[in-house]
Order: structure tokens, then sequence, then C-alpha cells
């Protein structure tokens, strides 16, 4: 290869770290070592109106822990910077009115209105989706003098109307795609700020990425961005689309959290050791070949090649990887065990933050046992009286099955973990699903504690962690299906 490998991990901050973020990171960082070259991490949050404050750290935090490190970064630094997305605004500004310039691009003044208007009727039409090209022909200087009378508008790409896309992937072979199928994509919006094709060219371009190591799911857009470096002029990186992880159900949908705890958080809190977790990543898309399951990153940096990448679709199997923990705990040495115990529930820090909420229901000091027991386990079991509560009088399997997924929802979407907010987001709830607030507080507790009494409800939730709540929520929708 001629020059330096670049790769990147191109995170959006817009919630917790997702097992798939760390899944493609490790391929990139895996294929730059392999090759001597660079593992970049970018923050791509042009979208503010979903970035989360704290989802840039739990991210970076996150990839720390798998040892999934960069070389350059927005808090190393390094010659390509910035490295968040929101600080690069005037570079994609200058780079969108380059593409007006070549005539490779064109101002949209079309109004909101105008455009859901349009899509309501192409719909009722049922015929071709997509922008009708309304502004394209309008002329240069008509469109400059309306642009500097501070008339809204966007920036198009011109898209040809006719022809195929071509892309060639590494692992998938040619692959096509009519350009009838795609729109004059958006690139710059009325507010100035970046669509994510046209920052993530842009980037990918300054930055120097050699390969575009990525999910396929992202397939249906690279047309698009194949278009912009033919418009700007530059050589296209190589295209890598790796298989999606998929959930152990019949249809091995994609995976989602719905069915599967996604969170990197989840995970750590679960006792999972990170070289576990980043081994079985390996697993979903690589073989290491001699039917050897069991590896370290440094190993697999050895003998990787795209070639050993399979692209059946990954089943992310919690069997699969508990049966691996287990292997490397049996490895550790009983201080380092120790250790790990110790550093996730068995510390001061969080001894300090339970007992608050027991003290006043002890005896005797053997009670904080019994008392705290729900804190330190992942799944809980729901048989019995306690988990009859998730199903109150009156109500329905469905009504309450839905209740509690939509609490595990609105914990989802909360930017904030706190008491306050979590008992705000609990009777908004319940005020939405038209349920009493006992009706609804009481199968949550049942959820997240196994037990009718328990200590405080938003505390011992606060305690717990996002993560853990959330689990154990959509275990508890499932259990209640089951109910008589």
């Amino acid at each position: 290869m001629g020059r330096t490998v670049r790769t990147r991990i191109a995170p959006s901050p817009t919630g917790d770290p997702h097992v798939g973020t760390a899944y493609i990171a490790l391929f990139n960082y895996v294929f730059a070592k392999k090759h001597g070259g660079d593992f970049l991490l970018r923050i791509e949050d042009t979208d503010q109106t979903r970035a989360r404050s704290d989802s840039e750290e739990a991210i970076m935090t996150s990839l720390k822990w798998l040892g999934l490190s960069w070389d350059e970064g927005p808090d190393v630094g390094g010659p390509k910077g910035p490295y968040r997305q929101s600080e690069r605004r005037e570079i994609y500004q200058a780079h969108a009115e380059q593409l007006l310039e070549r005539g490779e691009a064109y101002r949209c003044f079309c109004t909101p209105d105008r455009l859901a208007a349009l899509r309501e009727e192409q719909r009722l039409a049922k015929g071709r989706m997509g922008y009708d090209y309304h502004c394209r022909e309008i002329p240069a200087e008509e469109s400059a003098r309306r642009a500097a009378a501070g008339e809204p508008f966007t920036i198009r790409l011109k898209m040809p109307k006719e022809g195929t896309s071509v892309m060639q992937d590494l692992l998938r072979g040619e692959v096509r795609r009519s350009f009838e199928e795609l729109d004059d994509q958006v690139l710059l919006k009325s507010d100035g700020f970046p669509t994510y094709h046209l920052a993530n060219v842009v980037d990918d371009h300054l930055m120097e990425i050699t390969h575009v190591i990525r999910a396929e799911e992202w397939i249906p857009s690279t047309p698009k961005h194949v278009r912009l470096y033919e418009a700007f002029g530059w050589e296209a990186p190589v295209w890598i689309h790796m298989p999606l992880l998929r959930n152990p159900d019949k249809n091995k949908s994609k995976i989602s959290k719905r069915k599967n705890p996604v969170s990197l958080a989840f995970y750590k809190e679960a006792g999972i050791l990170p070289e576990a977790l980043v081994n079985f990543l390996a697993l979903m898309g690589f073989s290491f070949g001699d039917d050897m399951e069991k590896f370290t990153v440094a190993q697999m940096v050895e003998v990787f090649d795209f070639e050993k990448v399979s692209l059946g679709g990954p089943v992310f199997d919690l069997d699969k990887l508990n049966w691996l923990n287990g292997l490397y705990m049996r490895d550790l040495s009983e201080e380092r065990l120790l250790e790990e115990i110790q550093a996730i529930w068995l510390n001061p820090t969080y001894f300090a933050k339970l007992l608050p909420l027991v003290q006043n229901r002890m005896k005797n000091l053997n009670d904080f046992i019994d008392q705290t027991a729900f804190f330190y386990n992942v799944e809980l079991a729901y048989e019995g009286a306690d988990g009859a509560a998730l199903l109150p009088k009156g109500k329905t399997q469905k009504e309450m099955a839905d209740a509690l997924m939509g609490a595990a929802d609105a914990m989802d979407a909360m930017e904030s973990w706190s008491v306050a907010n979590i008992e705000a987001a609990l009777r908004a709830l319940a005020e939405e699903k038209g349920l009493k607030i006992k009706e609804l507080f009481m199968p949550v507790r049942v959820a997240i504690s196994g037990r009718k009494a328990s200590p405080p409800l938003f505390e011992s939730m606060e305690a717990l962690g996002r993560e853990r709540v959330r689990f154990r929520l959509r275990k508890a929708a499932e259990y209640v299906k089951t109910l008589p």
C-alpha cells in the first residue's frame, strides 16, 4: 500500500456507547495496526438537537476500557484536527461553496411547507419519492441574488438522473445502484450546519482516511459519498462494509436494545471482562483459524486479513459471551479477580450510595445484605407473589407490557440520570398511558427490585444506573406477557 493506512471510528454522541461502535472500532484498530498505520477517533456531533453532553465522555471511557486507544482524536489532538465536527463548521461551509462554484451543487430555496406538500403528493400518487429538482436549474446569478437578499436556502448536490452508481467494496465486490433511486441530497442545511454526508466525506478526505470500515447499514448511502468524491475531484477511500450484529431470534434481526442490551456500560456492570468482550466482538466477524476462539487483540493483529471476515450475519449470543468470559476469569490470578470484583460494586463509593437507602429499614447489620441484594444482580426472577404485582388488577398484559417498555424508553431518552428526572419521566408516562400512579409505580418497583417492598423507588433506580434499570424493565415487560 502506497500511503500510510489511516482508519477511523466516528460515533455520534447521542446516547450510551453502543456495542456496535466497539465492534467497528475493533476492526478499524486492528487493520490500522496490522499495516503500521493510524487509528483516529472523530466525534460526529453536527446533530445538535440529539447530541448529549455526557455521551462523548462515555464513548471515550468505554473504548479505553476495552483497550482500543487512538492515535488522533479530540482528547489527544493530532495534525488533522479539530476532531469534533461541531468545531469544523466553517470547513464544511467552504467546501459546499466550492461545489457551488464548480457547478456540482445548487441552492434550494424550497420551504419546509413546499417539501412536505411534495412528499404528500408523491405518496398519494405512489410514484417516485424524492426531491423534484425544482431549484436545480435556477441561474447562478439569480441564486446568488436571492441568497444575498437573505432568502433561506439549503445546498443540494447534483446527482445524475440516469445511469448506475458503482462502488467497489473490498468484502462484497461490485455494488450497483440506479441513480433514479437517489435524491439530490442536501449537503448544507439552512442553519449552516452540514448534513452527515458532506461532513463525513470532507472529514475523511482532509484527515486522509485510506479505508472506510463501517457497518453494512451505510451501503445505501455510499453512492452519495462516491458522487461527492467525484464532485470534489478527490480519490475515494477503500470501502469495507462489515456485516451487522444480529439478535439471536429466528429472523436474526439487527441487534437492538429492545431485544439485547447494547450499551457497553451494561456489559461492564454485568461483570464482563474487557478482554472477553473484545474477543467476543472479534468473533462476530472474524475467524482466527484452527478453530481458535480465545485470542487477544495483539494475536488478532498478527494474523488479520479481510479474507478471514465472513459476511454471514453474526449472532450476538449472550450465552457465548458468558462462556468466553468464564474462560478469561479462570485465567486471572486471585488478586486480579478480587480487584475486578471490588472495582464494580464492592467499593466504598457504592456502599455509601446504598447505605442511606436501607439504614432505616435495618434491625441488624446482616439486614444490609438482604435489603441490597437486588443492587448486585444483573437479572431478577419475577416468579411468585411479588412478580404477580407486575400486572395490577383490571389491567391487561398488553397494557402493562407497553407501560413497562414505555418506562424503559423514557429512561433511555433521559439526558441527565437523576432522581428528579426519573420521577418526572415516570409521572409523565403514567399520565400518557392513563394509569394511576400506583398502577405504574408498583410494577416498576417490582421490575427493578424483584419485590413489592424495597428502598425508595426513584433513589433505587438512580443507584442501580440507567443500563440495569432499562434491562430489567424490558425483561419485566416480556415476563408480563406470560402471566395468566
